[in-house]
């Protein structure tokens, strides 16, 4: 289950290794319009890239919390023709994209794209697993309580991890029935629909999840968990977003979902160097 592979590529998860985060959107938490044409976002991808980042992750709606649902038609405009040249300007990077979209999951599979990393871990969309069978592509499935628009109002839970791991073996098995058990990725979606003590709860009892049998996703980057913490904003949590990415190591990530690649690569091989040498 360390390793990935589809079509004519596969990805060695043995060691723990990085996610670039690319986001397209105008309006995500923290890098929101950064990327405004396609030369910085061929620009921003190289720099992830050379950093060390093993898959770049390209997001056309923002998920953040209260954002509003964007249409089908403008989240694929965002996306087409960044796909298209990204996939050409670095064709053996592992393109993911960040899609709850059956149609456009299917679309991306068609342009090149190697992965579908899905927020809301097939609960958005009846035709996402049914998708995922047909393009036969790994898959992110990660969980969120709510939608993005009303996730943050009131999370509750009996257990965190319990309920989590519950919905995930449901849906797993929802997979199963359609052939897919294998490229499966878990993602217990830090900030999605949990309180910051959910948050805090999910990163001590993280290696919990192993018992799916999956590699695991982190996705901690600067995210509010932090930032209300420590009473900083976004731009001031890279030192809490390795903080946070260490502890998600120790307690058995195999993914690091980040803006920040070089810092991400570091811990991985600090915390490598200390734990398993």
């Amino acid at each position: 289950m360390l390793q990935l592979k589809w079509k004519d590529k596969k990805l060695d998860l043995s060691s723990p290794i990085v996610m670039g985060i690319l986001n397209l959107t105008p309006d995500s938490f923290y890098d929101g319009g950064k990327n405004k044409n396609l030369i910085s976002i061929v620009r921003h991808t190289a720099k992830m890239i050379d950093e060390g980042a093993s898959i770049i992750d390209i997001g056309a709606v923002s998920t953040r919390p209260n954002a509003l649902e964007v249409n089908e038609k403008i989240e694929w405009l965002r996306l087409k023709d960044v796909l298209l040249e990204i996939r050409k300007q670095f064709p053996e990077i592992v393109l993911s994209v960040d899609t709850y979209r059956a149609n456009i999951a299917k679309s991306a599979a068609d342009l090149g794209a190697d992965m579908i990393n899905d927020i809301s871990g097939g609960q958005f969309d009846e035709k996402m697993f049914p998708a995922i069978a047909d393009i036969k592509l790994p898959y992110t499935m990660m969980h969120i309580q709510g939608t993005p628009e009303t996730m943050q109002q009131n999370p509750k839970y009996d257990d965190v991890v319990l309920d989590i791991s519950n919905l995930f073996e449901t849906q797993l098995q929802k997979l199963a029935a359609l052939g897919v058990t294998e490229n499966i990725i878990l993602d217990p979606g830090f900030g999605f629909g949990k309180t910051i003590e959910h948050n805090y709860e999910l990163i001590r009892r993280f290696s919990e999840f192993k018992k799916h049998g999956y590699p695991l996703l982190a996705g901690l980057s600067r995210k509010s968990m932090i930032n209300k913490t420590l009473g900083i904003q976004a731009e001031n949590a890279l030192n809490g977003t390795t903080v946070l990415n260490t502890l998600a190591l120790v307690n058995g990530a195999n993914i690091l979902r980040v803006h920040d690649v070089k810092e991400a690569v570091e811990a991985i091989k600090l915390v490598e160097k200390s734990t398993f040498e």
